[in-house]
């Protein structure tokens, strides 16, 4: 996954790099996008007291199953990948958004900011017997290491990357036929609100949306289109213990050890099964 709480105070070099005709528009939504993200930060008095980080991805909660459930995010880039056609999966966690595109596709390519990531990346291609590269780095930094492919897809990425514009254009520069990126409507940790409050007395962000997503894509020039639907698998896509579910939450809401039973109550009383809406963004490249 992409590098989390990372907000500059300075618009990056990167938007000069990628060749990004930055209007009036473009600049006033991509500067919202990082101002809603920067207000996700967790305050410094509650940060201090946490001996391990909140903003952590554990590899097992992105491994693969033989098996993977098809979703729109799914069809939508299958459409476009020829037989035998190439993907590049950005922020590829274990591979599924790649996989789920294997068939048709015969190349995948995995850039991730963890090894653990892409050594599971390799494992499930290897297994699946078709050919991978994988390579170590934040996007957009490490694009120029990449080699171009049919359809590029980015999923669950998205509302860590601050400086939006130039990530979404090296994807859009990297792409043949098709963008396709997939995010949960609202910020991922939404759903922890309630228990923010309950725990620390602690009111949470509600922005930005996909929307806001959407509508930068589209101010880029990127005829982007957005379908928004329920993901029924949101929460059961790994068969971890409880008890590790439980754990990773408490770390979320930078708690200790010792609160785990308060946790797993609250998360009950919560209703942590529920479904999630989900936001399939994607555009077509043109020539």
């Amino acid at each position: 996954m992409a590098r989390a709480q990372d907000f500059p105070d300075e618009p990056s070099a990167l938007l000069a790099e990628y060749g990004v005709a930055v209007t009036a528009n473009v600049s006033e939504l991509a500067a919202k996008w990082s101002t809603d993200l920067a207000s996700w930060a967790i305050p410094d008095e509650i940060l201090s007291q946490v001996t391990t980080p909140p903003w952590v991805h554990p590899v097992a909660m992105f491994t693969v199953d033989d098996i993977i459930p098809d979703s729109m995010s799914h069809q939508v880039a299958r459409a476009v990948v020829p037989a035998g056609g190439t993907v590049l999966d950005i922020g590829s966690g274990g591979g599924r958004a790649a996989f789920a595109l294997v068939p048709p596709a015969a190349t995948v390519i995995a850039v991730d900011h963890q090894q653990g990531m892409l050594d599971e990346f390799a494992k499930a291609a290897a297994q699946r017997e078709v050919r991978h590269e994988e390579f170590l780095g934040d996007w957009p930094a490490v694009a120029g290491e990449v080699p171009k492919t049919d359809v590029v897809v980015c999923h669950h990425v998205a509302f860590n990357v601050a400086e939006i514009v130039p990530f979404l254009q090296a994807l859009n520069s990297h792409a043949h036929q098709r963008v396709v990126l997939e995010i949960p409507f609202q910020h991922p940790l939404t759903d922890l609100n309630p228990l923010w409050k309950t725990f620390w007395d602690l009111d949470r962000p509600t922005q930005p949306t996909a929307e806001d997503l959407c509508a930068i894509a589209r101010a880029m020039g990127f005829d982007a289109q957005m379908e928004i639907w329920l993901d029924a698998t949101w929460g059961k896509r790994v068969a971890l213990p409880n008890g590790e579910r439980i754990k990773f939450a408490r770390i979320r809401l930078c708690l200790s050890e010792d609160r785990d039973a308060e946790v797993a109550a609250a998360l009950i009383q919560l209703g942590a099964d529920q479904q999630r809406r989900v936001a399939t963004i994607w555009w077509d490249v043109s020539a």
